[in-house]
C-alpha cells in the first residue's frame, strides 16, 4: 500500500477521523466502558476501535455494520511471548473478527542484536494476516532504543512486511515525539506507513504527528480532538494551540 499524503492544512473532518485508532487498552477498563468506547468511535466514524484480545469478540459485535474496524494487539505490552504464541494470539483474534493487528517486536532482541530472530517474528505474524487480508502495525517502543536500534527496526519490519510502523505501546515512560516519527517515515519506504501513539491527546498534537508524515495514529482523547477540529472550522480554520505530546493511553 501507498502511504497516504495528508496535511494538517487541508485535512477534512472525516479524514481527520480517518486517522485514530480509538484505544481501549487501559487494563482496568471494565466491558462497560469498552462498550461505550465503541459507541463513541462509531459516532465518530474512527478509522478503528483498538481493543484487548479479551475484548475483541465483544467488540466485533458492537461494530457489525459501522464503518469502523477492529483491531487488537498482540504480544502487548512487552513483545516478549514466543513467536508461536502470538501466532496463535493472532489467529484467534481474527477469528473473531480483527481486522487490523498491533504487535509488539520483541524488544529485547532488537537490544541484543538478535536481528535474524526480531524479522522471523515479526514476518510470521504478518505472514498469518496477509494470508487473511488483514493488516499489521508493528510497535518498537522507541522508549528503550537508540536512534540506530529504531533505524535498524524500521528495516526489519519493512523486510518482514509490516503495513505500519508503530511508535509505542503507551506503557513506556515516553512515547511519541516528532523526532521519532521523522526518522521512522525517513527510513521506511513510501510502502509502510508510520503510527503515532502514546502522549498524543488534543488536536494540535495529532495535526503535528500528520504533518511529520503519519497515516494513523492511537488515541484515547478522540471526542475532545473532533470537538476541537469541529469548533475551529465553524470559527474558521484550524487554528493553532498545545502541540506538545505527553501523557500515557
Amino acid at each position: 500500500m501507498m502511504t497516504q499524503v495528508l496535511s494538517s492544512k487541508t485535512i477534512t473532518y472525516e479524514q481527520l477521523a480517518k486517522v485514530i485508532d480509538h484505544s481501549l487498552l487501559k487494563p482496568q477498563l471494565t466491558e462497560e466502558e469498552v462498550i461505550e468506547g465503541c459507541k463513541l468511535a462509531i459516532e465518530y466514524h474512527t478509522a478503528t476501535v483498538c481493543v484487548k484480545p479479551c475484548h475483541v469478540k465483544l467488540a466485533a459485535d458492537l461494530l457489525k455494520g459501522s464503518d469502523v474496524i477492529l483491531s487488537t494487539v498482540i504480544g502487548f505490552p512487552h513483545g516478549s511471548n514466543k513467536t508461536s504464541t502470538k501466532v496463535a494470539e493472532a489467529e484467534l483474534a481474527m477469528d473473531e473478527g480483527a481486522l487490523e493487528l498491533d504487535m509488539v517486536m520483541n524488544i529485547g532482541q532488537l537490544r541484543s542484536g538478535k536481528y535474524d530472530e526480531v524479522e522471523v517474528d515479526i514476518k510470521a505474524i504478518c505472514d498469518a494476516a496477509h494470508k487473511r487480508n488483514a493488516k499489521v502495525k508493528v510497535i518498537l517502543e522507541n522508549a528503550y532504543l537508540t536512534d540506530d536500534q529504531k533505524v535498524k527496526a524500521c528495516q526489519l519490519c519493512e523486510k518482514a512486511g509490516a503495513d505500519w510502523v508503530k511508535t509505542s505501546t503507551g506503557f513506556a515512560p515516553s512515547g511519541t515525539t516528532i523526532e521519532d516519527l521523522t526518522l521512522m517515515r525517513k527510513t521506511v519506504s513510501e510502502h509502510v506507513q508510520v503510527k503515532a501513539a502514546h502522549g498524543v491527546r488534543t488536536l494540535d498534537a495529532i495535526l503535528a504527528v500528520i504533518d511529520a508524515g503519519c497515516t494513523r495514529c492511537g488515541a484515547t482523547a478522540t471526542k475532545v480532538i473532533m470537538d476541537d477540529f469541529a469548533q475551529r472550522q465553524k470559527d474558521g480554520g484550524t487554528g493553532s494551540g498545545d502541540a506538545s505530546i505527553g501523557g500515557n493511553y
